[in-house]
């Protein structure tokens, strides 16, 4: 009988969370096949067969467990059940892929691409023209079936909230995760612990847009990823932190870490709560490297496979509040950096270009900083330093005009 215990996640960390078992008790196992996903206060990881064999489960899915405490174990002397024991999956898979086939013939062009209904709930959707804001699903996953659809015609202009009936005044509990407890821990310490204040800019998106617009294609087709405004962004803050090093430090106890070199942590949104995955050393890479490096981490962040060496180091956070909307905020700090630039929804604004009225694709730009460390010039100088290579993305080449580079001014 082999133990398999919980492993050692990181420096300061005593417990994790055993969030699910992938395998179900009495399952051959293989060796390294993925068995159980924990969750500590940092990350969710995978804990895998250390041996092929019988598995046999030692805790519950939401247990709180210690380091080192035992986990599952698996009997290695069992036999390996015989493949021809399964042959009875195979109709009900080709059963499965029959349904879909047989009502794939149900108009479904009035139900939006990201919205997930049945075939027979989406017919009703077009045929009465129905508004999907106002249904309530309540299929696996999220999907809209039939009955949400009638429950929605039945009562027009009233919503139930998800899983609930009209009128009720349910009320539910449930246990607080280690990564939500870490993040409102985090958060209430960035508040009370730093001296932070938030300055404000905004910057006329146009010239990036046209960028985008005039290379996508080709940028793609060269490197394998879309040019988004994610690089544009990292870049120029490298420059801005390079030129402003004291928005790239921390304090430490009585001193002042000051780094050269950015490593800037990307916001991520994931179904568990918020992560900061770092991009190593931008100031090296180039664009593409940003973008591949930036699919790469929200695709580990997605699916919970993110790393601790990814989450710890950065010193500087951007954060994008734009993606849901939000057209101004006042981001954290994100210990133990001193400043987080928030990017937010570019809207189409009047501004004053050389005396008269244009309409530009204009964002706001918020820097939140430790008044300890970063004085209000060097904030400022800084935000306005992001703004101008922006606005003027050639600059993102040398850091400077490239006829003042010329003229040596």
């Amino acid at each position: 009988m082999i133990d398999i215990k919980v492993p050692t996640v990181g420096e300061s960390i005593s417990e994790v969370t055993l969030l699910k078992w992938t395998k179900k008790e009495g399952d051959y196992v293989e060796r390294d096949e993925v068995i159980a996903e924990l969750e500590s206060e940092k990350a969710t990881f995978e804990v895998n067969a250390e041996q092929a064999g019988v598995l046999k489960p030692m805790a519950a899915e939401g247990d709180t467990i210690a380091i080192g405490s035992l986990l599952a174990q698996i009997d290695d002397t069992a036999p390996k059940p015989a493949a021809s024991e399964k042959p009875a999956e195979k109709p009900a898979a080709k059963k499965e892929e029959a349904k879909p086939a047989a009502t794939s013939q149900a108009p479904v062009t009035s139900v939006p691409n990201d919205i997930k209904a049945t075939p027979v709930a989406s017919a009703i959707i077009a045929d009465k023209k129905v508004d999907t804001s106002s249904i309530t699903p309540t299929g696996f996953g999220g999907k809209i079936v039939k009955n949400d659809v009638l429950e929605a015609l039945s009562h027009p202009g009233k919503k139930a909230f998800a899983g609930a009936e009209l009128f009720t005044r349910n009320v539910r509990q449930e246990k607080m995760s280690n990564l939500r407890k870490t993040i409102s821990r985090r958060l209430v310490e960035a508040k009370n612990t730093t001296a932070m204040l938030t300055t404000f800019n905004e910057v006329d998106m146009g010239r990036i847009m046209d960028v985008r617009k005039q290379f996508k294609d080709k940028f793609k087709e060269s490197h394998g990823v879309n040019l988004g405004f994610m690089s544009f962004f990292a870049k120029a803050c490298a420059i801005a932190l390079s030129e402003w090093p004291a928005v790239n430090a921390y304090i430490d106890g009585d001193a002042l870490v000051y780094h050269d070199y950015a490593d800037i942590s990307i916001a991520v949104s994931t179904p568990r709560g918020l992560t900061v995955p770092v991009i190593r050393n931008v100031e090296s890479l180039s664009m593409a490297d940003i973008e591949k490096k930036v699919i790469e981490l929200a695709g580990k962040a997605r699916d919970n496979k993110l790393g601790i060496d990814e989450l710890t180091g950065g010193t500087f956070t951007i954060t994008n509040g734009g993606v849901f909307g939000s057209l101004m905020s006042t981001p954290i700090i994100n210990l133990p950096q001193s400043a987080i630039l928030g990017m937010h929804k570019i809207q189409d604004r009047p501004m004053a270009v050389n005396g008269k009225v244009e309409i530009r694709p204009m964002m706001y730009l918020a820097l939140s900083y430790d008044h300890r460390i970063i004085d209000g010039r060097e904030s400022v100088s800084f935000l306005v330093r992001v703004k101008e290579l922006l606005e003027t993305p050639e600059l993102l080449l040398f850091g400077k005009d490239p006829v003042k580079a010329l003229l040596e001014v």
